[in-house]
């Protein structure tokens, strides 16, 4: 037990240090904890501890979280809006990428049929972890780009439940038919899913509720807490994967008046798990057979990245447009987590022989160390083969801008703040978390961001504490709350202006640091008393 505290405290340390330096020179953290586990297993020669399944489940457990949060961001709603992105370019990216990996492994090198398919579905499958962290973090999540690979990356982790049951079904002994493993399989999704929609979201409901209304941030925590880890534990249960479960939980949550304060309370333990994730990952690297193999390691890598790359692109270009295919076919070039547990099930069944195994794990983990380099120089690169500039732009040059105004949403009232400031001469930026309304801003010749406002790390690059004042005109109440909680915090000393449209909504914002609340039904009464005073009168 002492030498587990040792070594936890002291891949902590590392870890802080590695990401303080990582952080300085504008290299991710995804790095910094691959790093630290590295070390950690060679400082204290922990490689059959890097086996462990306990410290994989932990590591596994990160995946889970993140695909809790992508379950808060793709309610029913939007799933149904994004079926385009998930079923008709998942399905394409997948199988025309699996397809092009088997006939290289099969009929290229003579592999055998059941190693060639194990390792064209692995191939196939990109990084959640690494791409989704990207682009929630940059908010590309929310340009087509973004929404085109979320969708494909959601279509990737379903189809890892019938890939993990191919791999059960080539490896048992049971004798059990095809036929037979199918319809339990669709016995039992039905079951998840009924469950989790039915019964599963009464219980969060209502447990969300009672824990919110009590006051208590612990119990409020705690209860999403326990939602994600019983829906996760409860897939895995029936047969699936544990992220399956969690991401079931968040779409549920999604539907709630709950899932911005939720997805704001998960995000730290969902980064730290995530990192876990990452330190398993760099415990899991032989330095030695990788200097042995470097060659072939890195050929493997850039053949599949150029492959993978070409062929979405090329599956892509169905249904987008060129600089949108571009960007989501290079940002789905990698190979993603879960080809660690096709391989490692896939060599303990004996599909593939372990030293192939160990070669191609490497290769993932090359991969993954790569990516995050590559992953944020995707603009630069498409924008140099295309000859065009993204629209939108990084928030630098706000680094030296004062006594501006700040506006935070730009829906139909955001539009006629910008028209009366425009008529005052104001000088005024927007910022919006939506890629359609920013690009309605800019289209309408205005400075606008991409960016959340009830981030921390996007207030610190708007620089809100050089503003005149911040206009809040979002509609979303527990969003707009999100918001002025994070600039009351950020600088307390912000003209915070915010509209609101009920007696609830200002119930909501009371105790907040806000200098104007504008009530909308208030101000209405205002005007038209006003342009009632300035009729004149008509005599019959």
């Amino acid at each position: 037990m002492e030498n587990t505290i040792l070594y936890v405290i002291t891949a902590l340390g590392i870890s802080i240090i590695i990401n303080l330096f990582l952080k300085r020179i504008g290299v991710s953290q995804i790095i910094g904890y691959i790093m630290t586990g590295t070390i950690i297993v060679y400082a204290f020669d922990l490689k059959e501890a890097s086996n462990s399944h306990t410290l994989g489940m932990v590591g596994e457990f990160g995946i889970v979280f993140l695909m809790f949060t992508i379950g808060l961001e793709i309610s029913l709603a939007k799933m149904g809006s994004m079926k385009k992105e998930i079923f008709v370019n998942g399905f394409l990216q997948a199988t025309s990428t699996a397809l092009l990996f088997f006939a290289i492994a099969y009929l290229g090198f003579s592999l055998s049929f059941q190693a060639s398919i194990i390792i064209s579905t692995a191939f196939a499958l990109s990084s959640t972890a690494v791409v989704l962290s990207y682009l929630k973090n940059s908010k590309e999540i929310y340009k087509p780009y973004g929404q085109i690979s979320t969708g494909i990356l959601i279509f990737q982790d379903l189809a890892v439940i019938p890939l993990l049951i191919l791999i059960g079904f080539m490896t048992t002994e049971a004798g059990e038919s095809v036929f037979t493993i199918i319809t339990d399989t669709l016995i039992s999704v039905v079951v998840v899913l009924l469950l989790l929609f039915i019964v599963g979201k009464r219980v969060m409901s209502w447990l969300l509720h009672f824990s919110a209304s009590s006051e208590v941030e612990e119990l409020f925590m705690g209860s999403v807490l326990f939602i994600v880890v019983a829906a996760s534990l409860f897939a895995h249960y029936m047969g699936f994967t544990y992220s399956l479960g969690a991401f079931v939980a968040g779409m549920i949550i999604a539907e709630t008046k709950y899932h911005h304060k939720v997805e704001s309370d998960i995000a730290p333990f969902k980064d730290l798990l995530l990192g876990t994730f990452f330190v398993v990952v760099g415990m899991k690297i032989d330095i030695v057979y990788f200097i042995d193999n470097v060659g072939l390691i890195v050929g493997i890598f850039l053949a599949v990245f150029i492959l993978k790359s070409i062929v979405t692109y090329a599956m892509l270009r169905f249904t987008s447009r060129h600089r949108r295919s571009l960007k989501a076919a290079l940002a789905l070039s990698q190979v993603g987590e879960f080809s660690f547990v096709i391989f490692a099930l896939a060599s303990v069944g004996g599909l593939i022989n372990n030293d192939l195994a160990q070669l191609l794990v490497l290769v993932v983990i090359f991969s993954m160390i790569v990516t995050p380099f590559f992953i944020t120089k995707i603009g630069p690169i498409v924008e140099f083969f295309s000859g065009k500039i993204d629209e939108v732009e990084d928030m630098s040059a706000l680094s030296t801008r004062k006594n501006h105004v700040i506006i935070c949403g730009y829906g139909v009232v955001g539009k006629y703040v910008t028209h009366y400031l425009d008529d005052l001469g104001a000088a005024y930026v927007v910022i919006d978390n939506s890629h359609k309304h920013v690009k309605e801003a800019l289209n309408d010749g205005h400075e606008a961001y991409l960016g959340d406002a009830s981030k921390q790390s996007t207030l610190d690059a708007i620089h809100i504490e050089t503003a005149s004042s911040v206009v809040v005109t979002l509609d979303n109440p527990e969003k707009k709350k999100l918001v002025c909680e994070a600039i009351s915090k950020h600088t307390g000393n912000a003209n915070l202006v915010v509209k609101v449209i009920s007696l609830e909504e200002k119930e909501m914002l009371k105790g907040l640091n806000i200098t104007v609340i504008v009530d909308g039904k208030v101000e209405v009464a205002r005007v038209l008393v006003e342009r009632m005073l300035s009729c004149q009168l008509k005599y019959k």
